[in-house]
């Protein structure tokens, strides 16, 4: 009398034991197929070659002009560009990112395992670089390091630094050079054609009709890059000499003067 519920333990047990096996082997194998997935998906993050179209093109911790620098790239560098943001930047394979008006796409998209990008030198933290008379060259300042140099001036809250960073990643023309120019020409920004016509580098007119007039500070920046870019360095004048002759040939002094000021704002931007 006494075996029947024995039995029927004994068969209990044993179709529990048979359910647990089934339970674990599936979840088992549904655990291997999501890693796989996810390697597998790993490997398929698609890679799109770019090449770099600034002189030098400043590599971001984050998609913000304000972010860290991390690297810099010169003119035609290859990257490796994953994604973009909606504000336009460019994701590297290494995860920093390039503004996007400084890159073009350069071949098809390929499909391979993330790759850093490429650099061109590693640099420190806010490391300003000592300015030289060749006025195509990187100067390593950032916004907040402009900021400080504007401090004080009539040039200080007119959202300037952007614009100035602008024009050397663009165009190559050391910001040092940028500010320096615009100081000895607008007064610090004081001066009656900088507050009336937000000309802040004396620029006349072509047809003879005397100063230029900008919409905003800003859009007196940007045409200074155009200006130098193309009459000048595009003409062989890359030196501050050089410059000053075509610029301001009614005043020797002026490189002279040029140079004063960014080795002043030089050392106002340094480290102590």
């Amino acid at each position: 009398m006494m075996k029947f519920p024995v039995q029927r333990t004994c068969r209990s047990s044993v179709y529990f034991a048979v359910f647990f096996a089934i339970f674990l082997y599936f979840g088992i194998a549904q655990g291997g197929l999501a890693d796989a997935a996810a390697v597998s998906d790993e490997k398929e993050l698609v890679a799109t070659p770019y090449v770099t179209t600034a002189y030098y093109l400043n590599v971001r911790a984050e998609a913000s002009a304000k972010s860290k620098i991390l690297n810099v790239l010169k003119k035609g560098a290859s990257i490796s560009v994953v994604g973009k943001t909606e504000n336009g930047w460019l994701q590297l394979a290494d995860g920093t990112y390039v503004h996007g008006a400084y890159a073009k796409p350069d071949g098809k998209s390929v499909k391979e395992t993330p790759a850093p990008a490429a650099k061109v030198r590693k640099l420190a933290a806010d490391s300003p670089r000592k300015p030289a008379s060749q006025v195509v060259s990187d100067s390593g300042l950032t916004e907040e390091a402009i900021r400080a140099i504007f401090k004080g001036t009539g040039l200080a809250g007119n959202d300037l630094e952007q614009a100035v960073l602008e024009i050397e990643e663009e165009y190559g023309i050391n910001a040092y050079f940028t500010i320096a120019v615009m100081k000895l020409e607008s007064g610090n920004g004081n001066s009656k054609i900088a507050k009336n016509k937000n000309n802040l580098f004396g620029l006349n007119s072509s047809n003879g009709t005397g100063y230029l007039r900008f919409k905003t500070k800003v859009d007196s920046v940007k045409k200074f890059g155009q200006l130098i870019s193309k009459n000048y360095i595009g003409k062989g004048y890359t030196t501050i000499e050089k410059i000053g002759r075509k610029y301001c040939p009614a005043n020797s002094k002026w490189p002279g003067l040029v140079k004063n000021i960014i080795n002043r704002d030089y050392a106002r931007a340094s480290p102590a």
